[in-house]
């Protein structure tokens, strides 16, 4: 008898213990198992492709002054773009003592660096960059004057011969600061200011360069120039990469 008990008491526990694993397991089942997913989205890597409008804008409110220019960038990785602008100006320089024309076309080449970290969606500029400039153009002296020191008793001497001086030549550094907004669907708007010095110049016999195209104006026969822009452009995607 002693022993029978001993049995059913022992297979009773194995039971008690095998129900008690099932429920536990049944309720193991009964959760759902999440995966937790990180949110991705792809952003656009392409050529972009614009103009200045400042200088468009410019040509038609200034008779002194004719010129456009088309820039782009190509972007290499999330943070870096190669970029450059080519274009062509015409300046009349007019003031007490001359009357100067100069034009030419320029070519800048370099790399521009996005230090705007752009939330979901977005794919804004703000940026630094560096270019190398380099300018070829003539001036034409329309008229000039000679300074008399004593203009009481002696006229001033004044010449209106025209003389042309060509293949000029200028080289520069500039940095630049700037930012392009997205306003619609891959289009752009964009301003930035340009901080150059001037490497090399040809300049005429006894007359000195006062514009150089892509350079600007000239500064008392300074180095350093500066210069602005407003930009419109619009991003052709080659392809697209996570963020």
């Amino acid at each position: 008898m002693k022993m029978t008990f001993t049995i059913k008491y022992i297979i009773n526990s194995f039971i008690a213990i095998l129900f008690f694993c099932n429920i536990g397991q049944a309720q193991n089942d009964s959760i759902v198992s999440t995966k937790t997913d990180s949110l991705k989205y792809k952003e656009s890597y392409g050529l972009r492709l614009g103009g200045d409008l400042g200088k468009l804008i410019r040509s038609f409110i200034d008779d002194e002054y004719k010129g456009f220019e088309i820039n782009a960038d190509y972007r290499l990785t999330k943070k870096w773009y190669v970029a450059g602008e080519i274009g062509v100006e015409e300046k009349d320089t007019d003031n007490d003592y001359l009357n100067a024309t100069t034009q030419g076309s320029y070519f800048k080449a370099g790399v521009d660096y996005n230090a705007y970290d752009n939330w979901y969606g977005m794919e804004n500029m703000i940026y630094g960059g560096f270019r190398v400039g380099a300018s070829t153009f003539s001036q034409t002296l329309n008229s000039y004057g000679v300074y008399a020191q004593d203009q009481y008793w002696s006229p001033q001497l004044t010449s209106n011969e025209s003389q042309k001086f060509s293949g000029l030549s200028a080289l520069w550094g500039e940095f630049i600061v700037g930012l392009k907004v997205e306003v619609l669907n891959n289009l752009y708007l964009g301003l930035n200011a340009q901080f150059k010095y001037l490497i090399s110049q040809d300049q005429p016999d006894n007359f000195e360069n006062l514009y150089i195209p892509g350079f600007q104006k000239t500064y008392d026969s300074g180095g350093f120039g500066f210069g602005y822009g407003y930009s419109i452009s619009y991003l052709i995607p080659f392809y697209k990469k996570n963020k």
